[in-house]
C-alpha cells in the first residue's frame, strides 16, 4: 500500500520537506521532485521511486544547511550518482551518504575546478580492500564524466569507496578510514622489516591486505580464533624473523582499534609472512 505525504515546503526542484505518517517530517530527495510542486500538496511516496526519505533529524538538518552553497546542476549529478551507488551495490544504503557525499563531491569538484592537485595514499589499499566499491566508485567518476564533462582523478574514485563501504556496512567513515590507514602502516612495516617490496598488482599482495582485514574484522567483532599451540612453537623456532614482526603487527594493531587481539593471530600472520618472503625473494 502506498503512502501519502502533504508537502510542508519545497527547497529546490529537487528537494521538499514534508510530513509522514510513520516518521513524521522528512526530507525527500529526487530529481526534479520539488519542480511545479506546491505547498500542502499531497505527494504520493510510491510514485516517487527515486526519492531518498532523510528520516534522521540530524541528517536533516546537515543536508539542508548543504543547499546553499550546491549548484543545482551539482546537486543533480550526485543525486544521480547515489542512484547509481544503489543499484550497482543492490543494496540499501545509509541515508547518511546523501549529506556526506554530497559533502565530499562539492569540495572536490571545487577544487578540481581550481585546479588542485588531490592526492590520495591509501588508493591502492582501498582498491585491494573493498573491490566492489572501488568499481563502483570508478563509474561515478565515468558518470560526472558523460553528464557534466568533469574530469575527476583516479584518486578520487578511492574517496568514494569509502563513502560507499561506509554506506554498506553503517560505519562511521572516520573508522573505514581508520582501516585503510592501519593496513598501510601495516604493510609498510612488513617491507620495512622483511626488506622487501611488494608488488601492489600482485596476487601476493592482495591476499596480504586481504588477510589483514580480515584480521581487524575479527578483532573488531571479538571473534576468537583457536590457537593451535604446537604450530605456534614450530613457527617460533623455524621463523623467527616473520614471528617476531607478526607480534609487531600485532602490538600495532591493538593500539590502533583500542581492543585486544587473539594470539592465534600471530600463527596466521606469521604463516603469511613467511609465504610472502619466499615468493618475493
Amino acid at each position: 500500500m502506498s503512502t501519502t505525504l502533504a508537502i510542508n515546503k519545497i527547497l529546490n526542484n529537487n528537494v521538499l520537506i514534508a510530513d509522514h505518517p510513520d516518521y513524521g517530517e522528512v526530507v525527500l530527495i529526487g530529481k526534479g521532485i520539488g519542480f511545479n510542486r506546491k505547498q500542502n500538496e499531497l505527494l504520493d511516496a510510491a510514485a516517487a521511486e527515486k526519492v531518498f526519505v532523510l528520516k534522521n533529524e540530524k541528517e536533516q538538518m546537515n543536508y539542508i544547511k548543504l543547499l546553499p552553497f550546491l549548484e543545482e546542476e551539482l546537486q543533480q549529478l550526485i543525486i544521480s550518482a547515489i542512484e547509481l551507488i544503489k543499484k550497482e551495490a543492490g543494496e540499501s544504503l545509509n541515508e547518511h551518504i546523501h549529506v556526506a557525499l554530497t559533502d565530499h563531491l562539492m569540495f572536490t569538484v571545487s577544487r578540481v575546478a581550481n585546479g588542485m592537485e588531490i592526492r590520495n595514499p591509501f588508493l591502492i589499499e582501498t582498491k585491494t580492500l573493498y573491490p566492489l566499491e572501488y568499481k563502483i566508485a570508478k563509474d561515478v567518476l565515468q558518470l560526472f564524466e558523460e553528464k557534466a564533462g568533469i574530469l575527476l582523478p583516479e584518486g578520487e574514485a578511492g574517496f568514494i569507496a569509502l563513502h560507499i563501504h561506509s554506506a554498506l556496512t553503517n560505519r562511521e567513515l572516520s573508522e573505514v578510514n581508520q582501516y585503510s590507514q592501519l593496513v598501510t602502516t601495516l604493510v609498510q612495516m612488513i617491507e620495512d622489516q622483511l626488506g622487501i617490496t611488494i608488488d601492489k598488482e600482485s596476487v601476493e599482495y592482495m591476499r596480504l591486505v586481504r588477510h589483514l582485514r580480515f584480521a581487524i574484522e575479527r578483532v573488531k567483532s571479538g571473534e576468537k580464533v583457536e590457537e593451535p599451540k604446537a604450530i605456534s612453537l614450530l613457527l617460533k623456532k623455524e621463523y623467527p624473523l616473520c614471528y617476531n614482526l607478526s607480534w609487531k603487527l600485532i602490538k600495532v594493531m591493538q593500539q590502533t582499534l583500542k581492543m585486544p587481539v587473539y594470539d592465534a593471530e600471530a600463527v596466521y600472520l606469521t604463516m603469511h609472512l613467511q609465504r610472502l618472503q619466499k615468493k618475493t625473494k
